[in-house]
């Protein structure tokens, strides 16, 4: 473990206020999302509301208040618009410094699919558990890992199947499944025969959806859509003493420069399941000893850059 060079954690620190302020900005947006206008019926007409899926809504005749409300919603509108824009530029700004500087360690394809499900409104129903977690980690440290402790073909999600209502709604909303959504960011994505957990790309990297085990009136087995090639998502144990840890969430860069959140969960937490992992005797004795490893590492990070998330 190694600390980043002053230059590349400076770019970093300007990059995640960029992306962050950009996150902010997207919020607002959304909140304008869609429009108003005014419908020319009898008198003087009404205001109506529209959402961007095309459905209306009255927001009552024509008047001194109405006609305020518009013009607010207007003007919020154009500043929501015109403060994304500035942001959308600096953050691509940033993306060219961090290649630069190299501040960037993290495979292009592991940003790229968390930001898509950022966008399609699905991150916040999925933590990073497996070894990528590493990346959240050292990004806030402003630390390196060694290669040995953070390589590795696979990204490891798990789902929380308490929220599938709701996962479920914001999954219709792209229209899509939870493969499709994989595929708008790689096309050669597909779910493995044998392990429906499991999709893989035509380079071998794969993306693997766990679940607690079943609890009280989790359905079980569970497709993510209705799609029938869609992730069935596998039961892993412990799983829910993930869900229950303090959430961890940080701002990843690419070696190309791009940037994501990555949502994950308290580094002590994390370390203490790796603990776990490398203890088990049934367990591939290499994937031990890296798990020992990664639980070793976690657990300095913690210790020397992060004192403020320790237990009392």
């Amino acid at each position: 473990m190694l600390e980043r060079p002053a230059d590349a954690m400076r770019q970093y620190i300007d990059a995640v206020a960029a992306f962050e302020a950009w996150e902010e900005a997207l919020k607002e947006a959304e909140q304008v999302r869609g429009g108003m206008y005014w419908h020319k019926g009898s008198g003087a007409g009404y205001l109506v509301r529209t959402s961007p899926a095309g459905s209306e809504k009255s927001l009552g005749p024509r008047s001194a208040q109405t006609e305020a409300l518009y013009e607010a919603f207007q003007r919020r509108k154009e500043r929501a618009q015109v403060r994304l824009t500035g942001l959308k530029a600096a953050v691509a700004k940033h993306k060219r410094m961090n290649r630069a500087l190299r501040v960037g360690r993290v495979a292009p394809l592991i940003v790229q699919i968390l930001r898509r499900l950022s966008e399609a409104r699905l991150g916040e129903h999925f933590r990073v558990v497996g070894t990528h977690a590493l990346y959240a980690y050292e990004s806030v440290a402003g630390v390196a890992f060694d290669n040995e402790a953070v390589a590795t073909r696979d990204i490891d999600l798990l789902w929380d199947v308490r929220r599938r209502m709701a996962f479920a709604t914001a999954l219709s909303r792209v229209d899509s499944s939870m493969l499709g959504v994989l595929r708008k960011v790689d096309t050669t994505f597909k779910v493995r025969n044998a392990q429906k957990y499991t999709a893989v790309n035509q380079d071998g990297f794969e993306v693997d959806i766990i679940r607690r085990m079943k609890q009280e009136d989790d359905p079980h087995p569970i497709r993510l859509s209705d799609d029938e090639d869609d992730f069935w998502a596998a039961q892993a144990p412990r799983a829910q003493e993930l869900l229950d840890a303090p959430s961890f969430s940080a701002v990843i860069v690419a070696t190309d420069g791009d940037m994501a959140r990555m949502n994950t969960l308290d580094p002590i937490a994390f370390a203490r399941f790796k603990r776990w992992m490398s203890e088990l005797q049934d367990r591939d004795p290499l994937k031990r000893r890296r798990d020992a490893l990664q639980a070793q590492l976690v657990e300095a990070v913690a210790r020397d850059y992060l004192p403020h998330l320790r237990s009392p």
